[in-house]
């Protein structure tokens, strides 16, 4: 079922995840068992990353070298994985950076024929290596414009005139939003302007980035209705679970973490961080659901233990 069609109908808040690759050439066997461990909360869709080339330097006895790889390639994988073993919707992230126009439409093919309907267009993290198109190949620079491809696909419009005849796709488009702002964006005013532009391409829902504050995204959430953005908006949420976390997060996503919080974890034995982010992220998720949220977004990665002691506070059924 398309997401936008599922959030159309739902009567009840839900709770959906968000998943990683393993690295090239690892072991699935852990990160099926983390989705199977997350199959109890009865999840619409789990999200699966993608990530662009990026430059690794190794240290050789002719000195470093500089090698251009992709470290977690899988998502296509994954999600006819989970699509098609557990009957769980899967959309996978599709990335303007570092993949072509010419690229993005062959993994949608695909996406396609395994039976996959909905994707999260975003622009990409910056890997430290920026890839230069092939002549007579172009690129999606934003996610907005990536979103525009991904309807004309919908619509019928391939690249390349020897695609007349190609069938439209059917995909489900959603997009990430900022409830601190893009790192990038000058202020979130202009940010949000952004995501109603987005919106406005054809994507059917937000799922936002992580943030430790609610009234954060209230704020983000009442902006966006202003502006007259109607489409469901849906808070992402990151379980804090370690110490190095404090640093990571701000450092990584541009995120605040409260004093409270903060101060709580850094008082806390290393073995008892975790139940800290858990109690912080079951507050936050109740708070949500009672004001208006249609669901919660769980960023897990690769670890089901923080959301499993966080879903047990939460009291899911």
């Amino acid at each position: 079922m398309r997401i936008g069609e599922y959030l159309d109908r739902a009567s009840e808040p839900f709770v959906s995840y968000e998943i990683i690759p393993p690295k090239r050439g690892g072991d699935l066997e852990g990160l099926i068992s983390v989705v199977e461990d997350v199959l109890v909360y009865r999840p619409p869709f789990i999200d699966i990353t993608s990530h662009p080339a990026e430059t690794v330097y190794r240290e050789t006895e002719a000195g470093i070298k500089k090698r251009v790889t992709r470290r977690r390639p899988g998502t296509l994988g994954l999600c006819a994985l989970i699509q098609n073993k557990y009957g769980v919707e899967a959309v996978p992230h599709v990335l303007c950076r570092n993949f072509t126009r010419e690229e993005t439409e062959d993994f949608l093919i695909e996406l396609n024929y395994v039976g996959v309907q909905n994707v999260l267009a975003v622009q990409g993290d910056d890997m430290g290596f920026e890839k230069e198109p092939a002549e007579g190949r172009t690129v999606n620079k934003y996610a907005v414009d990536l979103v525009r491809q991904i309807v004309d696909l919908n619509n019928g419009a391939y690249i390349g005139d020897e695609l007349l005849d190609a069938k439209p796709s059917n995909f489900c488009v959603g997009v990430g939003g900022y409830p601190e702002k893009h790192f990038e964006a000058p202020n979130l005013a202009a940010d949000m302007r952004r995501a109603k532009e987005k919106v406005d391409a054809g994507a059917s829902y937000i799922v936002t980035q992580m943030f430790f504050d609610n009234q954060a995204f209230y704020r983000y959430r009442d902006g966006l209705r202003e502006l007259g953005v109607t489409v469901p908006i849906i808070p992402g949420l990151k379980i804090l679970s370690t110490r190095g976390h404090l640093a990571a997060l701000p450092k990584h996503f541009s995120v605040n973490i409260p004093e409270e919080l903060a101060d709580e974890a850094s008082a806390a034995k290393k073995e008892h961080v975790i139940d800290v982010g858990a109690e912080w992220a079951a507050k936050q998720a109740l708070d949500l659901l009672d004001n208006g949220a249609p669901g919660v977004h769980f960023y897990i990665m690769q670890k089901s233990r923080a959301i499993k002691k966080t879903m047990e506070l939460v009291k899911w059924n």
